[in-house]
């Protein structure tokens, strides 16, 4: 493949003129379905015990399995083939598509009855959720120039911390409120235990934003498309050019996906199992666990997500290359002061204090992250290597790091030997030692990144 025709392809696209107001409305619609997204799959994180009694199953591994693999390896299978999509098709209608499918089924985890019905409708969750990202980046991208780009994608992606702190501040309330009433009587399906009312009330929501994606979002104009080597411009890539673009670029992709992917392993590990945590070390209730930490994900997390994209954008004026992938860096390293202190804590304050700013530090990285990934990839691969960056980063971070969590506590730091207290090594070890391995790939990650952007600009493909 080469660029020899993306000159004229991307002047073809300028009759189109890039409003910035209506390019933010999109950035906001796109952030409200995002929100619903994490607020969807984040909910289960306080419900270990229902799910443990309600379902009747016995060990946190497979809480853990219900919260993390059964909706992430689907979760990231889907989003090849939605990826792939979303460099071709309409993007909009894969995200309204996605956002149907997840509605309705975490309105039937209302329902599930055993083990194995739950898990089918978290796999059904994850289909639907792999449809969103991939085609956002791609609208996001083609609706702003370079200049505002990572906050633009930082915008979006403060979503995954405004879902998951309204799951927590909503979500630990209404669990506590809602588990001692009556059962609602649902005819042909039938009773509805208190606890599972939940899934019910953020199940619905979602389906009434469908109509707002459909009608009043534009697809926008394709911009810096290669050409295929036998399709020319505005085709769609055959799988082996896209192999062979992935290949070229491999290095950079493989530090910048699996340095991302490590900090998201400990974010995942870290935000499913802390409130176990605070309930058997430090005492503490889902409804006052999760207004608490839910308003510091809300307000702290999301803001370092914003904040990220708005230091990397300052830092590329400043004539940064590899500003995006940087900041990254910087992050996890000033993560490892209060990340390594707060599961330390004697008492339940000081340990919410201290992850405040691991919080604030955990979130700066994931809008740079698919930001660097849209700066060195041409239009036409843009959802299809999003979504390899989204499987390697959910597959590492959404499906193992809650199970590894999981069973560390379970056969390294049981209760047997460490008491309540095992859980807070289980979170300690394996955090700080994918902040580790994550600084060392984003080190190097800055170099290849300013060499895959390099070839990129100058047409070496």
């Amino acid at each position: 493949m080469s660029q020899e025709s993306a000159g004229s392809a991307s002047s073809e696209t300028e009759v189109e003129p890039r409003s910035e107001a209506y390019s933010w409305y999109v950035v906001g619609v796109l952030l409200v379905v995002y929100v619903f997204s994490f607020l969807d799959r984040s909910i289960l994180n306080l419900m270990v015990d229902d799910l443990k009694i309600g379902l009747g199953i016995e060990r946190d591994w497979e809480a853990a399995f219900l919260m993390g693999p059964a909706f992430a390896i689907f979760y990231t299978i889907f989003g090849i083939p939605f990826g792939r999509a979303a460099d071709s098709g309409s993007r909009k209608h894969i995200i309204a598509f996605g956002l149907t499918v997840w509605s309705l089924m975490t309105f039937g985890c209302g329902f599930a009855r055993h083990f194995w019905q739950m898990a089918l409708l978290r796999v059904g969750v994850g289909v639907g959720e792999a449809s969103l990202s991939p085609s956002a980046y791609s609208i996001i991208t083609d609706s702003f120039d370079g200049k505002k780009l990572a906050r633009a994608i930082a915008v979006y992606s403060s979503g995954i911390y405004l879902g998951s702190g309204l799951a927590y501040m909503i979500g630990g309330p209404a669990v506590d409120m809602l588990r001692g009433t009556a059962p609602w009587q649902i005819p042909i399906v039938g009773a509805v235990p208190g606890w599972q009312k939940v899934f019910l009330i953020i199940g619905a929501p979602g389906l009434l934003v469908v109509p707002i994606v459909l009608f009043t979002i534009r697809e926008p104009l394709r911009r810096g498309m290669i050409a295929s080597k036998k399709a020319g411009v505005g085709t769609k890539l055959p799988f082996g050019e896209v192999v062979a673009y992935a290949r070229f670029n491999w290095k950079a992709l493989a530090t910048h996906n699996i340095g991302f992917a490590l900090l998201s392993f400990s974010s995942y590990g870290t935000g499913s199992w802390l409130p176990s945590m605070f309930k058997r070390v430090h005492g503490w209730e889902a409804t006052e666990f999760g207004l608490v930490y839910g308003l510091i994900v809300f307000v702290g997390s999301a803001s370092g997500a914003i904040l990220g994209g708005v230091l990397a954008d300052a830092m590329s004026k400043r004539g940064y290359r590899d500003a995006k992938v940087r900041v990254g860096f910087y992050a996890a390293w000033l993560w490892f002061p209060f990340g390594i202190a707060f599961p330390l804590m004697s008492d339940g304050i000081s340990a919410m204090v201290l992850a405040a700013p691991a919080s604030f530090l955990a979130a700066m990285p994931f809008g740079v992250a698919p930001a660097a990934l849209q700066e060195m990839m041409p239009n036409n691969l843009r959802g299809q290597m999003s979504s390899v960056y989204l499987f390697v980063v959910n597959l590492l971070g959404l499906a193992i790091g809650p199970l590894i969590v999981g069973a560390m506590t379970d056969f390294v730091f049981s209760e047997a030997e460490y008491g309540i207290g095992g859980i807070r090594w289980s979170l300690l070890s394996i955090t700080v030692a994918a902040h580790l391995m994550a600084t060392v790939l984003l080190y190097h990650g800055m170099r290849e990144f300013r060499a895959a952007r390099d070839r990129f600009e100058n047409g070496a493909t």
